[in-house]
């Protein structure tokens, strides 16, 4: 990035006595270090990024640094759509709880900051594609993919198949004391756990009843049964609208279960959870019309999950 750094992250730099560069990289520099800590934002095919790549010079992201230095339980969230909603809902309910955690990736401070500046037991992180490409040793005690749709295809030469190969990297250091949470109806997330060799508990989620969900609706009841308990809520309970909104709070209320939340608290954070701003947030009405506010939908089936849920 050849751009200037704003003031008020400039100043901190300067208040941590940290050296950097802004208006142009001085090459030599960034190629004489022993690991870069690379923007998810920067690709792969950049220049610099390829020469670093060419003389050996580890690339990691900023979650992979952050992680090296807390014993944290770290719940990770990812997917083409609903990420930011099911990570705040997610931390609401553990939040509610009482738990010391702490929101990092994409929503709230970054990790690496959170770590260095606080002490959370737990932290829930919303993680892009571009954050995981650089993951290699961190490990999600709990992760969630929701739903892989084609998003970003530009940065994946137009393939699916390397676009969910970053998105199935959220698994890749996970162990059996780990969960693995995910949507039983999307046809790519399935066929790719199909041919998943993982040692994580596996706990799906359906619309539907099935066999193999830990959760799902069944006569406008919301159920959940995993290894520790069974509960169920009814679904017009659930504060948030919509289809879509079902699936990330069924994907919430299992990540709460996996750290031992008791139902009690989470049907109740489940209740009283309100919307994140700009996603289906209801602004007013006029004249009969009802206008709200979807502006970060980001892809098609981001938009078609808003409308479907009006």
């Amino acid at each position: 990035d050849s751009g200037t750094i704003p003031e008020r992250y400039a100043e901190v730099l300067r208040a941590e006595g940290i050296e950097f560069e802004q208006g142009g990289h001085t090459a030599s520099r960034v190629l004489d270090a022993d690991e870069v800590v690379k923007s998810p934002g920067i690709p792969p095919t950049a220049p610099l990024v390829k020469a670093l790549v060419e003389k050996g010079v580890p690339v990691i992201s900023e979650i992979e640094l952050a992680g090296r230095y807390t014993h944290a339980k770290m719940v990770c969230i990812t997917g083409s759509n609903g990420k930011t909603t099911t990570t705040m809902l997610t931390y609401h309910i553990l939040k509610d709880a009482g738990l010391n955690v702490g929101l990092a990736g994409n929503v709230g401070r970054s990790l690496a900051w959170q770590v260095a500046r606080e002490n959370h037991d737990v932290y829930v992180i919303e993680l892009s594609s571009f954050q995981l490409e650089n993951m290699y040793d961190f490990k999600a005690n709990v992760a969630v993919i929701l739903n892989i749709t084609p998003d970003h295809m530009d940065r994946y030469d137009h393939s699916m198949e390397l676009y969910t190969a970053a998105k199935f990297r959220i698994l890749r250091t996970q162990t059996d004391d780990d969960y693995f949470i995910y949507w039983l109806g999307d046809p790519i997330v399935s066929r790719q756990v199909e041919q998943l060799q993982s040692h994580a508990r596996m706990l799906p989620f359906s619309e539907t009843p099935c066999a193999e969900a830990a959760a799902w609706t069944e006569d406008g009841v919301l159920n959940f049964k995993t290894s520790n308990e069974a509960w169920e809520m009814p679904r017009h309970d659930l504060s948030l609208p919509g289809l879509h909104n079902l699936y990330n709070s069924m994907a919430a209320g299992l990540s709460a279960s996996a750290l031992h939340i008791s139902p009690e608290v989470t049907c109740r954070a489940l209740a009283d959870f309100e919307a994140v701003e700009h996603r289906l947030e209801f602004v007013r009405e006029v004249d009969g019309v009802r206008y709200i506010n979807d502006s970060k939908a980001t892809n098609v089936n981001s938009t078609w999950y808003a409308l479907e849920s009006m």
